[in-house]
């Protein structure tokens, strides 16, 4: 059986993350970690902190603390954060951790024993008002091909595109500002990418079933030209380089950050090695299909680093199977932005509402063919329809009836109508279509036949309207409400990979609760016995409304 490995973009340490951190990899992870347990298939989702390079020193200093106990204290808070969301990891690790630090000098090892490490002596920017050299973020300026004055050195956040300190216009220190900067020679590391170009195009044409964002980024640095990777940093935070002559200096965070994927795995593994082994899911394992989750800005590391990193250690590690790559979520017209703080960061979301709301809205906007835009209008008109008046209003009037009418159990009069054959054939196909959707990442299709699910339920209650047919035929009433019973618990295993506490909340309130509930069949349609006690779980989802959405709105552009 097909095992399925799913990792999600290493979060940056640097601070709470933002709704467009989830929405463009965490969360698109979780809900296909959650379909494919559904379907009974074994799963490993893992993911970490993505501790090291500039953004934890500047962050650190910023908060003026040691940037390991930055970085410790930031992981504790982020883990906290990610387990409210509901994201179910089964190990989120640091890639500052020993496992990490010993796998990246590993890959070091091997690259340089088959002849893929040059070194290189580098023009780079020196501070004399910091006393140091100044890597990647260090530096800050203009990019020199879209001209916005936010380009950091190692890319551009507005055209992504990838830069060194010494491409960008006016460079300044981001640790002072100080713009007397100069060039000076340093000695560094390089993978020879260009080395390994013609397996990693062999490999990438393999990969025909890639989102066409990914494809075509991908295609795009090819057809520029694949250009040597410098690897190394004049930091003191990271991975030490172990090799003579370069003490002082870390492996580049980008070099890194990948491979605390797999050292996340062993530290899942090392907590009950009796039972899990993680050379089964990373080394020669051909009966492990392979799943990455990013956002668009990261597809270059993923579809061209990386990839040399494993295919140049003659290792047979496992490589992506496909990665889902995604466009950027903005904020009411612009851009989300950590360092800027603008947008809604993930603490916030959380002490507005509980997790379902946002995981529904990102999941049925997910920005997959273009960027999408937040707004709290366009939110809550969404969620008051989807979860309030179709999902919730379904569960509220269904075992109200069972409530009011029924002594809060199932009820057991009358034979299924010969009409309920067309509702099974519609039930079959929807979640056919469903389960089709999950399989190829579709998310904005995952989430649109789900509500077709919720809808169908809906449309079967109000055709038969039980509550006419009390006052005419008790029996045939007492059919239709059994079978919306089963109903309501289709409806919550439809939607569980993406509102699992709803979800849950449903499934136990008519006792059909599992660890992980089964993807749902027409089966389902009888699975509810007559005579089950159901206990009402109460509302769902009261209604947000327009006045919440203007009071948030004024509040977040304060």
């Amino acid at each position: 059986m097909t095992k399925y490995l799913i990792t999600s973009a290493l979060p940056y340490i640097n601070g709470v993350k933002h709704l467009g951190n989830l929405a463009g990899s965490l969360l698109p992870a979780d809900v296909h970690a959650r379909f494919r347990r559904q379907t009974g298939s074994e799963v490993l989702f893992i993911c970490a902190t993505d501790e090291h390079g500039t953004p934890a020193e500047l962050a650190a200093a910023k908060a003026g603390c040691d940037v390991a106990q930055y970085c410790e204290r930031q992981h504790v808070i982020q883990s906290d954060i990610y387990r409210r969301l509901n994201l179910s990891f089964d190990h989120f690790g640091r890639s500052s951790s020993p496992r990490n630090h010993a796998l990246t000098q590993h890959f070091f090892a091997r690259l340089e024993q088959n002849g893929f490490i040059e070194e290189r002596t580098l023009n780079q920017v020196f501070s004399g008002a910091d006393d140091r050299f100044l890597p990647d973020r260090y530096v800050v300026g203009t990019c020199p091909y879209c001209g916005s004055d936010r380009a950091r050195g190692d890319q551009c956040e507005s055209c992504a595109r990838q830069l060194d300190p010494t491409d960008l216009i006016a460079p300044r220190s981001a640790i002072s500002g100080a713009a007397d900067l100069e060039v000076r020679p340093t000695r560094h590391l390089f993978l020879r990418q260009t080395a390994i170009e013609g397996e990693l195009r062999e490999w990438l044409s393999s990969r025909s079933n890639w989102p066409p964002l990914v494809t075509s980024i991908a295609n795009k640095w090819l057809n520029e030209g694949i250009r040597d990777r410098c690897i190394t940093r004049d930091l003191s935070w990271g991975v030490p380089v172990p090799k003579p002559g370069f003490e002082g200096k870390v492996f580049y965070v980008w070099f890194d950050a990948p491979i605390a994927y797999i050292a996340a795995t062993q530290e899942w593994a090392d907590a009950d090695p009796a039972r899990r082994n993680w050379k089964s899911w990373w080394l020669d394992a051909p009966d492990v299909r392979y799943a990455q989750f990013l956002g668009k800005d990261n597809v270059p590391f993923h579809a061209v680093s990386f990839p040399c990193t494993l295919l140049g250690s003659r290792e047979p590690w496992t490589t992506a199977d496909i990665i889902k790559g995604v466009n950027w979520l903005n904020y009411e017209g612009g851009k989300f932005s950590t360092s800027s703080g603008r947008g809604i960061f993930l603490d916030q979301a959380l002490e507005l509402l509980p997790a379902d709301r946002w995981r529904w809205w990102l999941t049925a906007n997910a920005p997959e063919n273009s960027d999408t835009d937040f707004s709290f209008s366009r939110f809550v008109t969404d969620v008051d329809h989807d979860l309030a008046d179709t999902f919730g209003n379904f569960v509220q009037r269904v075992l109200s009836l069972v409530e009011s009418r029924y002594g809060g159990f199932v009820p057991g009069e009358g034979l299924p109508s010969p009409g309920d054959d067309d509702l099974s054939t519609r039930i079959r196909t929807l979640l056919d279509h469903l389960r089709e959707r999950h399989e190829v990442l579709a998310l904005r299709g995952t989430a649109d036949d789900v509500r077709a699910i919720w809808k169908a339920a809906n449309a079967y209650l109000v055709a038969r309207a039980p509550w006419t047919l009390l006052k005419t035929d008790g029996d045939q009433a007492a059919s239709v409400v059994r079978t919306a019973v089963n109903l309501v618990g289709i409806c919550a295993r439809a939607a569980w990979p993406i509102i699992p506490e709803a979800a849950e909340k449903v499934l136990g309130a008519i006792g059909d609760l599992e660890a992980v509930p089964a993807f749902p069949s027409t089966d389902h349609l009888t699975r509810i016995p007559a005579g089950r006690r159901i206990r009402h779980p109460g509302p769902l989802f009261a209604k947000l409304g327009a006045d919440w959405a203007a009071t948030q709105r004024q509040k977040f552009t304060a």
